[in-house]
């Protein structure tokens, strides 16, 4: 009886499994090659008080990493670690790749305090009117709310690569 049990729990196991890999397929299937489209004109801070003249240049590739404010946002950030990134995709790439942060709170000042006690100097943009993401209607799973883009904005790469290093 108890060796039923087992197997009967390991095949609803992978079948699970299997259930959220074809999700996470069709989720990679439907991004490749989307356009993330940009609002107009996204104004741009240091630590989300200094406005910051920065224009969105053309670029062979862009990261664009948007982030909501459900749940814990510091949690979700883990700034030290985009530095990190940051710094060694400067280090290893002939050319400059723009970082774009969006960061969709109505809650500044939690997002000055994080940017302020990670010492995180790149600029962002708090888009408290949502507008990146009324225009591209992101996934809700944060770990594919970051996008490798082509210089037309077209997705090539869809995950976090600090949440999940083989992306």
């Amino acid at each position: 009886m108890k060796s039923t049990i087992f197997i009967f729990l390991l095949l609803v196991t992978m079948s699970c499994q299997n259930s959220e890999r074809k999700q996470i397929e069709q989720l990679v299937k439907e991004w490749t090659d989307r356009e993330i489209l940009l609002p107009e004109g996204p104004v741009f801070t240091r630590f989300a008080t200094d406005t910051v003249s920065y224009t969105i240049q053309p670029a062979r590739y862009k990261v664009i990493v948007f982030v909501d404010s459900v749940g814990c946002i510091s949690c979700k950030l883990q700034l030290p670690k985009w530095k990190d990134l940051i710094n060694e995709v400067d280090s290893l790439s002939e050319t400059d790749i723009p970082f774009l942060f969006f960061f969709q709170t109505k809650n500044v000042s939690e997002i000055r305090h994080i940017l302020r006690c990670d010492n995180f100097a790149n600029p962002v943009c708090i888009d408290t009117a949502d507008d990146l993401y009324k225009l591209n209607r992101f996934p809700s799973n944060m770990m594919f709310q970051t996008f490798l883009v082509d210089a037309g904005n077209r997705v090539k790469v869809i995950g976090n690569p600090i949440h999940n290093l083989s992306v």
